[in-house]
């Protein structure tokens, strides 16, 4: 069990949200922040895994790829190309 103490209007605003999502019947709160809770934990983990240097985060990912820069450049050119017009070729 969470005891916890949060702004009036905050907690008003959070009750009137579920009971038009879950209705006014018993457990309609407790359901309501249980997800309130399951998206910021979600949210929080997302942002760890951003945490670090990005720039080793981007090396990381192209490590595997046998490409000089122009030639990838030219690839990512021809996909986002192909792909904003539809599947057309150059």
């Amino acid at each position: 069990m969470i005891r916890a103490r949060i702004d009036e209007e905050l907690e008003k605003r959070f009750r009137e949200l579920a009971m038009k999502r879950f209705g006014h019947r018993r457990g309609s709160i407790s359901k309501a922040l249980e997800e309130a809770i399951r998206m910021w934990v979600s949210h929080v983990e997302g942002a760890e895994a951003l945490e670090g240097d990005p720039v080793e985060a981007i090396s990381g990912a192209l490590a595997d790829i046998d490409l000089d820069s122009a030639e990838l450049q030219h690839r990512i050119k021809h996909l986002w190309t192909t792909r904003l017009l539809g599947g057309a070729p150059d």
